[in-house]
């Protein structure tokens, strides 16, 4: 069975509300993005990774998922939003309304969202 992400720290978007909130967001501090097909081995041990990165940094952005299958106008709004060509699975991290960072299939790792994040950090202005 493939491998869920499930976490009170794992907001899903299922609508596309819940898209332009995730993006709002991205204004505020950056954003991760998990776009997932709950029918794909290699999108779990993607999930694997989004949940090893939860439980093992202090994270300071906020993590949402889509199922690419259940939620496909979402998903298809966030290639045509964001600009990035739609893959599965992918993460995105996003500032401002804007693809930061991503990658897809096996280059998800958990230490890899956790630098992009970091080198974000390191780059913002100091307030």
């Amino acid at each position: 069975m493939p491998y869920r992400l499930k976490s009170p720290l794992v907001t899903p978007l299922a609508s596309f509300a819940d898209l332009d909130a995730a993006l709002a967001r991205s204004a505020i501090s950056p954003i991760v993005i998990f776009k997932h097909s709950s029918t794909c081995g290699l999108s779990a041990m993607a999930a694997a990774e989004v949940a090893d990165m939860l439980e093992g940094s202090d994270i300071d952005a906020d993590v949402y998922v889509v199922d690419v299958h259940a939620g496909r106008p979402v998903s298809n709004a966030i290639a045509d939003r964001l600009h990035v060509r739609h893959e599965s699975p992918q993460a995105l991290i996003v500032q401002h309304g804007v693809v930061r960072w991503h990658k897809s299939h096996a280059a998800i790792r958990a230490s890899a969202i956790a630098r992009a994040l970091e080198h974000l950090a390191r780059a913002a202005p100091s307030t």
